[in-house]
């Protein structure tokens, strides 16, 4: 298990960014309220919570150098080992879509970068996040930390069945494509809890499950574009 955290001081944030070898910080911010403003906001989302933790992220840090130029626009981008960080349109989406409180715990299945772990973290009190590619998860946890984000713990691992020592969770959030919603994931949601999933194969819609009692509400919100979620996954278990 890897352990990462939340941001703490404007210092540490400031060292954590030269790492990155980044522009002017109030080039970045500038782009970030852009992003926020023109591909988010503009399209619907107005959770000010959300909108205030996509603007405190630093977006640039968690892609790779030669897409670093690219960090703010409006498309996912490759991070290595066949995997993206998502558009950030979506990211504030699915975030927006789980209806955060602040003591909450979230589990996020599909590490990769770090990034919506990270925006995540700036919303509630608890994030684990798996990821099944080892060096991604290796890299994403030095990447939280360095950021001092303190209330995010990676796992390297398949997280099809989630994490049952630490469930249940308040939300959950999928960030790779299954063809069928797991059901160890709705399994390990409190009741009044939310998943938010992308599921298809060739054809992928992104889904809002809420769980009351036994029951559970399907919402289908709009059609997306995920790398599929493989391990387990893929073998088409149930």
């Amino acid at each position: 298990m890897i352990g990462s955290g939340r941001r703490t001081t404007l210092a540490a944030f400031a060292a954590a960014l030269a790492i990155f070898g980044c522009v002017e910080e109030t080039e970045w911010t500038a782009m970030r309220e852009r992003m926020v403003s023109d591909q988010i906001v503009r399209r619907g989302v107005t959770n000010p919570a959300v909108l205030d933790a996509v603007r405190a992220v630093p977006r640039h840090a968690f892609v790779p150098e030669a897409y670093r130029s690219e960090a703010y626009d409006d498309h996912p981008l490759p991070i290595g080992e066949g995997q993206t960080i998502s558009q950030p349109y979506i990211v504030a989406l699915m975030t927006e879509l789980l209806d955060l409180k602040p003591g909450d715990r979230v589990l996020e299945v599909g590490t990769g970068s770090g990034y919506q772990a990270a925006v995540l973290a700036e919303l509630v009190t608890s994030v684990f996040s798996i990821e099944i590619v080892e060096p991604l998860a290796k890299e994403s946890a030095a990447r939280l930390a360095a950021l001092g984000y303190k209330n995010v713990t990676v796992r390297a691992g398949d997280g099809y069945r989630g994490w049952p020592e630490e469930a249940p969770f308040d939300a959950i959030i999928v960030t790779a494509a299954p063809g069928h919603v797991p059901k160890p994931l709705t399994e390990q949601l409190k009741d009044g809890g939310v998943l938010v999933i992308p599921v298809g194969d060739e054809e992928q819609s992104l889904l809002r499950i809420t769980r009351t009692g036994n029951a559970l509400k399907r919402e289908s919100v709009i059609p997306v574009r995920f790398v599929p979620m493989t391990g387990e996954a893929e073998r088409g278990e149930k």
